[in-house]
Parts: C-alpha cells; structure tokens; sequence
C-alpha cells in the first residue's frame, strides 16, 4: 500500500531522515507499520533537533517539500496566492500516486488537502482532526470549513474523520476516536500518593498564549501564599518564556517555579510519576496527550472545560475542571488539598480510566481503518 500523508507538520531533514514534532511522529510511525511505500506533503524547516523531535521509523518514505504559507496579513495572503498553485499541484500528485489518503487538521495544509481530496471519491481516505470539534466552540473560518468539507457526504467520499469525542448529530463520515501514548506492558503499579509533604505541580506544553502558562504559575503562586508547600515545574518552552522568567525573578518564585524547557519522553514520564498534580489552563484542545498521560500515572488534571476534556474527567470525577477565574479555581484546589482521601480517589480512578487506552488498543483499531 502506497499511503500519503498531507499535514502542516513542520519536519526536519537529518542524515537523510526526516522528524518532526515526536507525538505526531509516534502516532505515525503506529499507522505506517501497515503500509509499504510512504509520501509525506508537508513543510521542511532549517532547524536544530531537539528532544520534543522524533523520526520515521520507515524506510520506504517520499518527502514532499511545500512551503509554508499563512493568512495573517497583506502581504501573506499575497505570497500565499502564489504559492498555492505549486503546493495545490504536489498534493493532488500525492493524491493520484498514493492507495490511501490521510490528512493531519486542522491546519493550513489540511484545508488544502479536504479541498483536494474531494477530486479522489473512489480511494480510501482517513482524516485525522487533532483540533476541538465540539460543534458550539468558537474557531477559524478555515477551521469550520475543514470540518464542513469532510462531514459532508457529498463533496467527501469514503473518509473516515477520527474526532476526539462524541458528538450529537454527525454524519457518517464522522468516527469518534481517541490516542494512546503508552502500552499494556507500561502498565506498572503506582504507590498512592500523599498529600503531606511537598505537593508537586507539572505543566507540560508549548510556553504559548493559548496554553497560558502564566495561569498555572499564578495559581501555585495563591497556593504558596496560602501557606502549602508547593512545587511546579513546566517542560516545554516558546515565545512566553522571556515573560515567564520576568515574572518568576520579579515575584521571587525560584525557589518553587522552575522552567525546565523541552525535554526527553523518558524525563517527562519520570515526572508524572513522582507530580500530584498536572496543570492544564488550555483555551483549546482535541485529546490533550498530557492529560491522559497525567491520569495514567495516578498524576490528578486540573483542566480548562474545553473540547473532550469534561468526557475525559467525567464531569470533575476525575480531576478539577477550570473555571478561568484565578480566586475560584484556586478555591477548588485548596479544597482537594485538604481532603487525601478525595484526591487518592479522583487519582486512581483517572488511573483506571486513562488505562483503557492504550498503544496497543490504538494499534488494532489503526489495522481495522486500513
């Protein structure tokens, strides 16, 4: 099988191997076990590799360069006009060449790709939407037009959308699914968590507005103000971290607030273990990985009620549900913290539930879509 995969992933080419953000890669590399030749459509960026970066474990893989392109200005949407006709041409060539379709949205590539697709009725297609779909939640134009485009029946033919969720009223091109970070053999056995020594926040993800560190330090700010004994560490980094670092030296946070920038998946994982708490005040998702890797190691989610999120907490059952107001959600978390017993429930039931998906669950349910 000859499968093409249109994303705005942006991907690095080293030694004649290319990588990209390391959990789409992982996810990929589960789908492309099952397929012999591999055609990627996606941006090539000149940068240095990282730890947050992976590669394709597949040795038959076609890279398509695009360049990238955006809408934000004048003078974009004027380079992107002429830029599109060449990036229109390479996917319909990967579309033609390829057995099977598989389209990464949202994003700027995505739409390119649910618009093309549309020339392909008879060849099996995948799309796999990593944004909110929640039908009522505010987004891009581009990003509602994506979703219009595949729901549709009679523009999109034989594509199977995989949405996190499950949502009222969808067509049947619509699959709620989910993802998977660890395997049945990562099941190990976490000793309870207590609440009586130092309590350890974790915040993992891009140092972003939309991400909104600068709420999680606040909050464990309150939390040390009022008297406990707090830690937070955030992996990751991006634009905000200058701001973050301000405000950390300009409060005299460092002895409680470390920034500890992109680290490996081995470092992250040790520090869902030995965290009691994972902090999340994201103003939008679709599945968000960290959460459902927090609660598999008995790690308890403080989120944003966005997306799936409230499914995945099973309404506060699981976790705290963010109301955006600092006083009140640090209400809730003072209240958690004054209760062991409530917080070793929520823990072990996230645990027991985040434990149902796994990678080797997500790997049968990839067979059964190619």
């Amino acid at each position: 099988m000859k499968f093409a995969i249109i994303t705005h992933v942006q991907h690095i080419k080293n030694d004649n191997q290319y990588f990209g953000y390391a959990p789409y890669i992982r996810e990929m590399n589960i789908w492309l076990q099952y397929v012999d030749e591999v055609i990627v459509v996606a941006p090539l960026v000149d940068k240095e590799l990282n730890p947050i970066h992976e590669k394709y474990n597949h040795l038959g893989v076609s890279f398509h360069q695009v360049k990238e392109f955006d809408i934000t200005s004048i003078a974009n949407i004027f380079k992107t006009i002429t830029r599109l006709p060449k990036i229109i041409t390479q996917v319909y060539k990967a579309m033609s060449q390829a057995d099977h379709i598989h389209l990464r949205c949202p994003g700027n590539m995505g739409l390119i790709g649910a618009m093309v697709q549309i020339l392909f009725p008879k060849k099996p297609k995948t799309a796999k939407y990593a944004g909110n779909w929640d039908p009522k939640a505010k987004q891009p134009f581009t990003y509602k037009l994506q979703r219009w485009i595949l729901s549709n029946t009679f523009l999109t033919k034989n594509m199977q959308v995989l949405v996190y969720g499950d949502w009222d009223n969808q067509t049947k091109n619509i699959k709620p699914f989910f993802t998977a970070t660890y395997s049945e053999s990562d099941k190990k056995a976490i000793q309870p968590k207590t609440l009586e020594e130092y309590i350890v926040f974790l915040f993992v993800g891009t140092l972003s507005k939309g991400k909104q560190p600068l709420f999680a330090i606040q909050l464990v700010e309150k939390l040390y103000q009022q008297g406990k004994k707090v830690r937070l560490n955030l992996y990751g980094d991006g634009i905000l971290r200058p701001t973050l670092e301000t405000y950390i030296e300009e409060n005299n946070l460092q002895d409680i607030v470390v920034l500890r920038g992109n680290q490996s998946k081995e470092t992250v994982l040790i520090s869902y273990q030995t965290s009691h708490f994972l902090i999340l005040p994201s103003k939008s998702e679709g599945w968000p990985k960290v959460v459902a890797e927090a609660m598999f190691w008995a790690c308890v989610p403080i989120v944003s009620k966005v997306s799936c999120v409230p499914y995945m907490l099973n309404h506060g059952e699981r976790g705290i549900q963010l109301e955006d107001q600092l006083e009140t959600d640090v209400s809730q978390v003072m209240c958690l913290l004054n209760d062991q017993l409530l917080y070793q429930k929520m823990a072990l039931e996230g645990q027991n539930w985040s434990r149902q998906f796994t990678t080797d669950k997500f790997e049968e349910e990839i067979k059964k879509l190619l």
